[in-house]
């Protein structure tokens, strides 16, 4: 087994580091092709701007080398911008592509509906389709989030919503693609659940 979590220069990655460290994995940062390529397990996380982040992915050289692991079958996680980044485009600060490698789009939630932007904090998810990463996880768990974007799949993907005054993508799945919008290394005995879940897929 070789956990490899993707290092372009945006995200959590010492405290996603630090969660499969404390679950009895040995978890790798890094942004070397090879290691990528080598990776049985791969996690993309993510903290920022979409623009941003996929600016500096093309500057690293890491987007076909993220593509040809997912193409190649390797077990990939996409952690909040993360999960963001791997739809076909996303409007924040202006239309922006992304990796798309799942189809559909990043919105932003509705000022009009949402008076507090971004969405903060504890809030549960509906599980809509048992998935492996859901093992010992019940209906109605909390994560932790933190985001002013969600995702809306043109693909029947989802298997987890979240509503926050409206109801979004929390998880998607597919083939060996699970994506989530929350923070599993921030949501405790659920989140570490899921990230061995993921490990032991």
């Amino acid at each position: 087994m070789n956990i490899v979590i993707i290092d372009y220069g945006m995200g959590n990655l010492k405290n996603v580091q630090n969660a499969f460290n404390y679950l009895g994995f040995d978890a790798k940062i890094t942004g070397d092709y090879g290691d990528i390529g080598h990776a049985s397990h791969l996690i993309l996380p993510g903290v920022g701007g979409f623009k941003d982040a996929m600016l500096t992915l093309k500057q690293k050289g890491l987007v076909e080398p993220i593509k040809a692991a997912i193409s190649g079958g390797k077990h990939f996680l996409g952690i909040c911008l993360g999960m963001q980044l791997l739809f076909e485009t996303s409007e924040e600060f202006g239309q922006s592509e992304g990796l798309a490698v799942l189809k559909g789009k990043v919105v932003k939630f509705n000022e009009d509906n949402t008076p507090l932007i971004p969405h903060i904090g504890w809030n549960d998810i509906e599980i809509l389709k048992q998935a492996s990463e859901f093992n010992g996880i019940k209906n109605n768990a909390f994560f932790y989030f933190l985001h002013s974007y969600y995702c809306v799949p043109d693909e029947d993907i989802t298997v987890a919503t979240c509503s926050y005054y409206e109801r979004f993508a929390a998880c998607v799945k597919k083939n060996n693609i699970f994506a989530c919008q929350f923070h599993p290394e921030k949501s405790h005995i659920g989140g570490l659940t899921l990230l061995k879940n993921f490990i032991n897929n």
